[in-house]
């Protein structure tokens, strides 16, 4: 089976044909910048777009940022607050004449790391983690997606999670690795306690560093950076799509 699996982020639109069997993109990525602003109607083009480039006539399957109910949009995370209450799944069908299926885009993340990545024949809960601007969570029972968690957003101590703890606040605040860790390792240790997982993936663009931190670690639970780093969105798009 195949479908034309669309990353929709912040600062560009990527789309590829997947083969939802194996999780492999048949194609190069094509990329586009999202608009600015990144309104419905100039997102949905953009989108339309890239359908047009792949003259794709089949499912799709398109991560949006944002938490998505029946298609719908109920928040906006660097895009258009305009997108609020809309139905983002009736407008990308109308553009683009093909059945799509749209999810929150760390949900899509995760899928793709459940399905073809770290997490593959895993059982139980596993936790799928992004860390970057802020902390995208995917989570999965027996690789059944729950979807449109947002455990960046707990607080610890007073302060939500994703402020001190996303890859952005090591940057901002010029952390060691160590200090970093010391952060994480808190914040992990309360989903710990939470959702008891099997298996905790870690993800976004640091998980390319993750010999830095993740032996810094000492949560009482196994964690795996993740393998498919910048395709997971699209992979996972394309994959819940079937």
């Amino acid at each position: 089976m195949e479908a034309l699996g669309i990353d929709i982020g912040g600062t560009g639109i990527k789309g590829a044909p997947v083969n939802t069997v194996t999780g492999q993109l048949l194609t190069e990525r094509y990329r586009l910048p999202t608009p600015q602003p990144a309104t419905p109607e100039a997102m949905t083009e953009t989108v339309h777009q890239i359908v047009e480039y792949f003259d794709w006539k089949g499912p799709v399957g398109a991560g949006f940022p944002a938490i998505i109910h029946q298609g719908v949009a109920k928040s906006a995370a660097n895009i258009d607050p305009s997108w609020i209450g809309r139905d983002v799944r009736a407008m990308f069908e109308d553009a683009c004449g093909c059945p799509v299926t749209v999810l929150n885009d760390a949900d899509a993340a995760g899928t793709a790391e459940v399905r073809f990545g770290a997490g593959a024949g895993r059982d139980g809960v596993v936790l799928v983690l992004t860390l970057g601007t802020g902390i995208g969570s995917a989570l999965f029972t027996d690789g059944h997606l729950v979807p449109n968690t947002e455990f960046g957003h707990i607080e610890i101590g007073g302060k939500v999670a994703e402020t001190r703890a996303a890859d952005s606040a090591r940057e901002r605040e010029e952390l060691s690795w160590k200090k970093w860790a010391r952060r994480l390792d808190r914040y992990l240790d309360r989903l710990v306690f939470y959702l008891s997982p099997e298996m905790i993936i870690i993800g976004g663009g640091v998980s390319r560093k993750h010999e830095k931190f993740l032996p810094l670690l000492t949560i009482d639970a196994p964690i795996e950076p993740a393998q498919l780093r910048n395709q997971a969105g699209i992979i996972g798009a394309a994959a819940a799509a079937i």
